[in-house]
């Protein structure tokens, strides 16, 4: 049997500080250069940048937490919304929290719904005390305030726990954009007021870091106002929301590194929702630490795997007779073992180990892909190392091609 080289995570024992963030190594080519951090949680120590898998329903989505742990990965998400519609939070607490209830070792990150104000348009009503959802699941009525949500976090128990926001649709008007941004201001001080209430202490009794999101969409002005007042309020880390929601790259790059600049250099910097691998890598440059992003579990489950070459569909007809591994410069178990003949095979046969092999390999792919960030930042050839990998993942490849027919 061929073993992964991933060593396998080890979990912290729950600590007294809900966070501290050193930064290790720094990149000086840029004016926002990228830099390395060690970011110490409750439950775990991870190295950033760092690239944190979705687990919207207390599971990331075809893998269990021991292979994720074995991967590498020690900081995951949940979902507050979600997680409040089924099972419920109360329930989750009585269980020891979403640590214990999901047989998790690792730290965990949740969201506060401020996604969900943006995405269930046709199923909220937003008021200036908080958001009316309709579920989707049985058409009940769920009331989120801040200080609800703040509540639902401490239930639910995780080690960074995210400020009630209000995500501005693209494109909008800057007057909503406004509207939107103060209303998130307002919000964030009553979830500040409902985190020192609690002594900032989940349910469980382990300390919990709470970041503010600075929105303002691409308008910098707005971003400016934004990022100074939540600083002002002094929270454990800040995130960057609003965006991956329709914007060009470019308004995106520019919005991220306006705003990297004006959040302290001692806080994480945790950027929401983007993450194609060009996407980490542009924003690593411009001084972001955190990311998550649906796409390598999602696209997984549609036969998209992510490789140094690029993105393959493994359902095209062109690999039915391939035995090469998804990706031959990867060492994760699944292409020490695997063809994408087989897989192929798995999919067009609704095998669920289909799904689960690509989820695998395309997480190991973003794992894999934080570590080597990483490692050129602190031999100081991060642009190399972006320069470098571009150029081969944008790049067809033509020997894949020559020996694979057409599709069809």
């Amino acid at each position: 049997m061929i073993k992964s080289s991933i060593s396998r995570f080890q979990p912290n024992q729950p600590s007294d500080k809900p966070l501290e963030f050193q930064v290790t190594a720094q990149s000086h080519e840029l004016v926002n250069s990228a830099r390395c951090g060690l970011l110490t949680l409750p439950h775990a120590t991870v190295e950033t940048p760092v690239f944190m898998p979705v687990g919207t329903q207390a599971t990331v989505k075809a893998m269990t937490p021991v292979e994720l742990e074995d991967i590498g990965f020690g900081l995951i998400l949940g979902n507050t919304y979600h997680l409040h519609l089924r099972p419920g939070e109360e329930l989750i607490a009585r269980a020891g929290g979403l640590h214990r209830f999901s047989g998790w070792n690792g730290a965990l990150l949740t969201d506060s719904g401020g996604f969900q104000v943006f995405s269930l348009t046709g199923l909220r009503r937003i008021g200036a005390d908080g958001v009316r959802f309709q579920s989707h699941i049985d058409g009940s009525y769920h009331d989120f305030t801040p200080e609800s949500v703040m509540q639902i976090e401490r239930d639910l128990g995780a080690d960074i726990i995210m400020a009630f926001d209000e995500c501005a649709p693209y494109p909008c008007t800057e007057e909503y954009a406004r509207e939107a941004m103060e209303r998130t201001h307002r919000w964030a001080e009553l979830c500040m007021e409902s985190y020192e209430a609690s002594n900032r202490l989940a349910t469980g009794g382990w300390p919990q870091a709470l970041f503010g999101i600075v929105q303002g969409g691409t308008f910098l002005e707005m971003r400016e106002e934004s990022a100074r007042t939540l600083v002002r309020m002094d929270f454990p880390g800040y995130a960057i929301g609003g965006l991956a929601v329709g914007e060009d790259p470019v308004s995106r790059n520019d919005t991220i590194a306006f705003t990297t600049k004006l959040l302290p250099l001692d806080r994480p910097r945790y950027l929401m929702g983007v993450g194609t691998p060009i996407d980490i890598l542009d924003a690593v440059l411009r001084g972001v630490d955190m990311f998550d992003c649906v796409l390598p579990t999602r696209n997984a489950r549609n036969a998209q795997v992510f490789t140094s070459r690029g993105v393959l569909n493994l359902r095209n007809a062109k690999f039915a007779e391939d035995s090469f591994p998804i990706d031959e410069n990867c060492s994760c178990s699944v292409c020490s073992r695997h063809s994408r003949s087989y897989i192929k095979h798995l999919f067009k046969a609704n095998e669920i180990l289909g799904p689960r092999l690509t989820t695998y390999h395309n997480l190991y792919f973003y794992h894999n892909l934080m570590k080597g960030i990483r490692q050129s930042i602190r031999d100081g050839q991060f642009l190399e190392f972006r320069e470098e990998f571009l150029r081969k993942y944008l790049q067809e490849d033509s020997a894949q091609e020559a020996r694979t027919s057409d599709d069809g």
